[in-house]
């Protein structure tokens, strides 16, 4: 005898997951998280080298390249690593006014988990791992955590 578990009906629909592994989905996706990723970066005014590393360390000709000319085919990695960036920005400007937003980053944080250092640092010496932290982070406090 089995029993069978039924949650009870809801109005909450889960939207259906990208597959980032179809190229298809990245041709559709990768000009515009380009074009949001530059526009974070001149808001949140990161140095070059600081958002090719957030980019997972692109060399500086291929930066250049990708500013001037953001249409191309990105990996899901990199998509994945723009995705975070951008949840973290849309984030912060329902959390807070939009200087301390777009200042946020780059403010030393007494939270456990950046100890001190800005947000950035945490995110570039962590890597992805590290952006999802913060997005989590954001996320919860969003949620009233």
């Amino acid at each position: 005898m089995s029993l069978a578990y039924a949650y009870p009906k809801s109005r909450f629909e889960p939207t259906a997951l990208v597959d980032l592994n179809a190229k298809a989905e990245r041709e559709r996706l990768s000009k515009s998280a380009l074009m949001g990723f530059f526009k974070l970066t001149a808001t949140w005014k990161l140095r070059d080298d600081d958002a090719r590393e957030l980019l997972g360390g692109l060399s500086s000709s291929a930066y250049y390249e990708w500013k001037k000319n953001p249409d191309r085919v990105l990996e899901v990695d990199r998509i994945t690593r723009i995705s975070y960036l951008l949840g973290i920005y849309k984030a912060l400007h329902i959390l807070y006014g939009d200087k301390l937003a777009d200042e946020w980053v780059a403010l030393p944080n007494t939270n456990a988990v950046f100890a001190g250092r800005t947000p950035l640092a945490h995110m570039l010496g962590g890597g992805l791992l590290a952006m999802q932290t913060v997005r989590k982070l954001l996320d919860a406090r969003r949620g009233g955590l």
